[in-house]
């Protein structure tokens, strides 16, 4: 039986501080309502703690301060459940005598909870020494969003340790499987839509330069986050659905899928010289979008751990043997030692261990060779690093016309 820790303060304090997006959403938060203090704050019958705070009124509460809490509005929130709006302390005819304004110096306030599983967590709250139209804007519509996008992530995080925790039981795993990747897709991808969608909707009202750039790294924030999601799901059905599903269908256009992602990696790395060179002559029963994926993880794994100052090349080509494709960099070789487990799980190719991704790409690639039918090798010396992906003869099924390299 799953036995799990009630989690404490400091736990729910930092299961908050690893959501990227946070920072970003509280610095939206100040830039679309002018307000100049602005928290995700972890409350409960006896404890207010700032779990994330952007203070440019110099409030003086960092991350992991506290409050008491009976001296907050946010108390109330707990009992209540429902959000407070509050324009101007001065004129409110619910507030202007309250001692809470008076505490801490503010005359606007916006506050609404956050709940994961219908479970009260903290809330999302904002104050400010100056009076502030919020009633009258979609201030309240933009907090309600980011709480739900919040306590989404709270309450798949809690769900991804319950399922942790059960994968370590034999007896359990198969009643997990498809629960499992059920959560990863609904319950992360989810949020990404919803944040995505506020990012949309502040962008069409008149906000400043520096908000907009901030919009648009929100954005690369959900593009990047969603590409984590797709790898753990591919990490997920690898280990627990019964391998990566391949829809595979005899296809003649993978040499322009492969062209598109060299085109698409040389725009993200422009520094960078990519050399690539398709003979595709022929047709293949393959999966086009999953070898795109392939080619995609193994020369991003090249730009990341090759030499900056060399060219990464790329080849693919059809002929009697079947299919080949070829990622090479030059570089240090891997360790021998590195190349044994180089498939494995968040296992990185280079020294770069502290990079944006998970480490799953290589072996995400090499579920995509064996899916299939071929397998995925690589070769490391001191000359360059090589990626090989063989398909055998049975995946070619009728010739065409040569393409001229890229």
């Amino acid at each position: 039986m799953i036995k799990l820790t009630a989690p404490t303060i400091a736990d729910d304090v930092a299961a908050i501080g690893v959501i990227d997006a946070i920072p970003k959403l509280l610095e939206v938060v100040c830039r679309s309502t002018g307000m100049g203090f602005a928290a995700v704050a972890r409350v409960t019958e006896d404890r207010w703690v700032a779990c994330a705070v952007r203070d440019e009124i110099n409030f003086g509460l960092a991350t992991g301060g506290e409050l008491e809490v009976v001296t907050t509005i946010c108390d109330q929130i707990r009992d209540t459940g429902t959000a407070v709006v509050i324009d101007h302390v001065s004129e409110d005819a619910d507030f202007k005598g309250h001692p809470t304004p008076a505490k801490y110096g503010f005359q606007s306030y916006i506050s609404v909870p956050i709940r994961h599983d219908g479970v009260f967590f903290g809330t999302l709250c904002a104050i400010d020494p100056r009076p502030m139209a919020l009633k009258a804007s979609t201030a309240l519509s933009m907090f309600e969003l980011f709480a739900e996008l919040i306590g989404a992530h709270l309450a798949a995080r809690e769900r991804l340790a319950v399922s942790q925790a059960a994968l370590m039981d034999a007896h359990e795993v198969a009643e997990l499987r498809e629960q499992f990747i059920a959560v990863l897709g609904h319950d992360l991808r989810n949020p990404l839509a919803s944040i995505d969608g506020a990012a949309r909707l502040i962008g069409n009202t008149p906000i400043d330069d520096r908000a907009r750039s901030l919009l648009g790294a929100m954005q690369q924030s959900v593009t990047r986050m969603a590409g984590l999601i797709d790898d753990v799901l591919d990490l997920a059905r690898g280990r627990l659905g019964g391998g990566l599903v391949m829809e595979r269908s005899p296809d003649d256009g993978l040499r322009d899928a492969l062209a598109q992602v060299v085109e698409e990696l040389r725009l993200g790395h422009p520094e960078r010289v990519i050399e690539a060179e398709f003979d595709v002559s022929r047709a293949l029963l393959a999966d086009r979008r999953r070898l795109a994926q392939l080619l995609s993880n193994l020369l991003a794994n090249a730009l990341v751990h090759g030499d900056a100052a060399a060219p990464v090349r790329v080849r693919a080509r059809t002929g009697p043997g079947g299919f080949e494709l070829s990622v090479a960099n030059a570089g240090p070789p891997i360790p021998e030692a590195a190349r044994l487990r180089l498939f494995q799980p968040f296992v990185r190719a280079g020294a770069h261990v502290h990079g944006e991704g998970l480490g799953l790409g290589l072996y995400i690639a090499a579920e995509i060779a064996r899916g299939h039918g071929g397998t995925l090798d690589v070769a490391s010396d001191l000359s360059e690093t090589c990626f090989t992906l063989r398909l055998p003869a049975a995946a070619v099924v009728q010739p065409r016309a040569a393409e001229a390299s890229v």
